[in-house]
């Protein structure tokens, strides 16, 4: 019997305030996007056609009803989203430094998607996804991290495949020990990992790439590995194969919010089509060629959730990175 979902995703919701340039007074203004990496992952995914559910929760306020209309809207199903009546929506403030990384300040201690029990995660919800995705926000505290690995387990035991993004954020842990400890949790768990080139550096020590994934490997064995390289584009590890993709670079290129969630969604969105065990050196081209057109697009847009690209946007970059080639 087929599954009622293409892919669940657990973990925070919340308001990115990004960084919308100065005031006519000269004073910070900050435009309040709905967002959250997990959530960001499904948007792009609702955007492809997939079917998918999200599994977290959000204050009983302003923002947190906001959140949840949103979301609903984009055709997530939220009967998982939990509304907080005590604590409030987690906040983040993002700001776009010269050269383009990001400096976050988040209002979350507490904020309520850290405030998901076990006991609201679902069994039913995690036997019928094709795929689990999940990412270390969901284990900095200790209550989320009994929710979230409630969910791996009962999705592993479902038949799902476990998709993790460590998505690390310095300012949310108590130590990078205990990051790098939780993040050594999520990759003894997947099946599909995507990381940043800066993640790997920082879990491994390893300043090579290829050495930083098979020291990776030799203790996780997980079966395929994504790594986005920012400007350098993408690349794949997948059994003995390795496959790189150069990125489409934009001059209309703002921010880079939700770049690598939007890769993500449609790198899962390619081995929804195709299985995890079918995939080959033609299969990652492709894969990794319209997941680095879809992170481009969404780079040219303030925000992310909302204003994910469409599969014709995409397949229209894609066309004229060929042409061009």
């Amino acid at each position: 019997m087929g599954k009622s979902f293409d892919v669940v995703a657990l973990g925070e919701l919340l308001i990115d305030f990004t960084d919308n340039g100065p005031s006519a007074q000269g004073n910070r203004l900050f435009e309040a996007n709905p967002g959250g990496a997990p959530c960001n992952v499904l948007a792009m995914l609702s955007r492809l056609g997939r079917r998918t559910a999200f599994i977290g929760k959000v204050g009983d306020d302003l923002f947190g009803r906001q959140l949840k209309e949103t979301i609903g809207a984009l055709g997530i199903d939220t009967a998982d989203l939990y509304m907080d009546e005590r604590v409030k929506t987690t906040l983040a403030f993002v700001q776009t430094l010269p050269g383009g990384d990001r400096d976050f300040s988040f209002y979350r201690d507490p904020g309520a998607d850290i405030m998901l029990t076990a006991d609201e995660v679902r069994e039913e919800r995690l036997t019928d996804t094709r795929i689990f995705h999940f990412g270390t926000l969901s284990l900095t505290h200790a209550g989320v991290r009994a929710a979230t690995q409630k969910a791996v387990r009962i999705a592993k035991a479902g038949g799902a495949l476990i998709s993790f993004d460590p998505n690390l954020r310095p300012p949310l842990w108590a130590s990078l020990e205990e990051a790098h400890a939780q993040t050594a949790y999520g990759l003894a768990q997947c099946d599909v990992l995507k990381i940043a080139d800066n993640e790997i550096l920082w879990f491994t020590g390893e300043r090579d790439y290829d050495a930083a994934v098979a020291a990776l490997r030799r203790e996780y064995p997980i079966p395929l590995v994504l790594l986005t390289l920012g400007r350098e584009g993408s690349r794949a590890y997948f059994g003995d194969l390795r496959v790189d993709v150069p990125a489409f670079l934009q001059a209309g290129t703002i921010e880079t919010t939700g770049a690598g969630d939007t890769f993500c969604a449609c790198c899962l969105h390619h081995i929804l089509r195709t299985g995890l065990d079918a995939l080959d050196e033609a299969g990652l081209t492709e894969m990794l060629t319209f997941a680095n057109a879809g992170a481009s697009i969404i780079t040219t847009r303030r925000g992310a959730l909302k204003v994910m690209p469409t599969p014709e946007e995409i397949a229209a970059l894609c066309a004229a990175g060929k042409d061009t080639q």
